[in-house]
């Protein structure tokens, strides 16, 4: 009787720690996200004026609370989705060891985004705001603050702390306000 070959080669190791950092990464989305239903979440506004350091804008909402509630879970379901295209993708097995090796990169960039975006949240409650939400892409961050008027000192002291966690252009770093 034959044995089956059990050799675990470099391919299944990554794959594996992959799919477990995705998993932790897409778990820790969904206990940190509140679970209200969505009505709209729409963070982006439009502007044609180049922002200055310390600069922010002003976002109107319906409801406080529940704006921050749906933009959060709006931000971990297209990163859950992200996640699960990423796996499937992986999950095919018809890789080469190249695309294999980027989607890899691009699937340890997410969670690296996602476990930011966390720790500059707590950061910036922890100065003292009421409530925010960070979006991070990579090259671009975007902060919504709820605050009673955010005055220049603040929205430096925001962007203190995005730039201590991940390296981005100041002019690309945007603060709304939502009272």
């Amino acid at each position: 009787m034959r044995r089956p070959n059990l050799i675990i080669g470099k391919k299944h190791i990554i794959l594996a720690c992959l799919t477990l950092i995705l998993g932790v990464a897409i778990y820790m989305n969904y206990a940190f996200a509140s679970t209200e239903d969505i009505t709209s979440a729409d963070l982006h506004a439009d502007s044609t004026e180049a922002a200055n350091y310390g600069d922010a804008e002003f976002v109107s909402a319906s409801g406080e609370s529940d704006y921050f509630s749906q933009v959060r879970i709006a931000r971990m379901t297209s990163r859950d989705e992200a996640a699960e295209t990423l796996a499937a993708i992986m999950g095919g097995g018809d890789l080469s060891d190249e695309e294999t090796a980027t989607y890899t990169v691009e699937a340890v960039n997410l969670s690296k985004l996602s476990e930011s975006e966390s720790t500059i949240e707590s950061l910036i409650k922890a100065q003292g705001f009421d409530d925010c939400v960070v979006y991070l892409n990579g090259s671009t961050a975007n902060i919504v603050v709820k605050t009673e008027g955010l005055v220049p000192s603040e929205a430096a002291q925001i962007k203190d702390i995005l730039l201590t966690e991940v390296t981005i252009p100041t002019e690309n770093i945007r603060i709304f306000e939502v009272k």
